[in-house]
């Protein structure tokens, strides 16, 4: 996606009434159509990208590799997008696999354990 702010043509359809009251608020603020149509549409996407339950849509497609990250910095900014990154990661990465330390008893001696080949035998 581009972040261009070099003016592309879009083409579409909207119910006459709608684009009737859009001129009338063009002529009453002695603007362009155009302008107020990307004006509304930043602001819907400024609203939206900050908007927490689609903020967690783009996580979760983004975590199921649902979505690409270019496409979620698009979606959600830069920062969000640059934090969702680094939880991925983190949530991608293997457990440390560090070992229990020998020189502290966490237990207190109150040592229960467990027999697993009792546990299966149920």
């Amino acid at each position: 996606m581009s972040t261009s702010d070099d003016p592309r043509r879009v083409h579409f359809q909207s119910p006459e009434y709608l684009v009737d009251r859009l001129d009338a608020i063009a002529d009453l603020f002695d603007k362009d159509r155009t302008d107020l149509l990307v004006e509304a549409i930043r602001e819907y996407i400024e609203d939206t990208a900050d908007n927490e339950t689609f903020q967690e849509l783009v996580a979760t497609k983004y975590y199921d590799d649902q979505l690409e990250f270019e496409t979620v910095k698009q979606l959600v900014g830069a920062e969000t997008a640059q934090r969702l990154r680094l939880l991925k990661a983190d949530l991608e990465d293997e457990p440390l696999g560090l070992a229990a330390p020998d020189d502290v008893d966490v237990y207190e001696g109150d040592v229960t354990t467990v027999d697993a080949a009792a546990d299966d035998d149920r």
